[in-house]
């Protein structure tokens, strides 16, 4: 397993922005798609965003326009450029890599590595 580390979350009023990172520890990484989720409280873990190794990507209706996912395999990092801020994107949101590039993307299930997660908090 590769240990993933995000960052970036915080306290934001609706409308803002914030970038969330996430750092992997080993090269495989570059190999692997990765995945953001988020899961707010009382609720179960939601697909966000999907990036493959093309830098392809894949999107939730519920936040697509508003966020971006990039990676640089130069630096072993994914990140998730968030914007046009709701109330509703309150979660943790965790950074996930799938080390077989499974086809169901949005399975948290399908993914063996996770970070420790990073608190995003929009206030209205």
């Amino acid at each position: 397993q590769v240990q993933l580390v995000e960052s970036g979350g915080g306290l934001v009023q609706a409308g803002g922005s914030l970038n969330l990172t996430c750092a992997a520890s080993a090269p495989s990484f570059r190999m692997s798609p990765v995945g953001w989720f988020r899961q707010a409280p009382g609720k179960e873990r939601e697909f966000v965003a999907r990036i493959k190794l093309t830098s392809d990507a894949d999107y939730a209706d519920s936040v697509k326009g508003r966020f971006t996912i990039s990676r640089s395999n130069a630096r072993n990092t994914v990140y998730l450029q968030m914007n046009s801020l709701k109330p509703e994107d309150t979660a943790i949101y965790y950074c996930a890599s799938d080390s077989y590039g499974r086809p169901s993307y949005w399975n948290p299930l399908n993914y063996d590595s996770w970070g420790q997660g990073t608190q995003v908090t929009v206030t209205s």
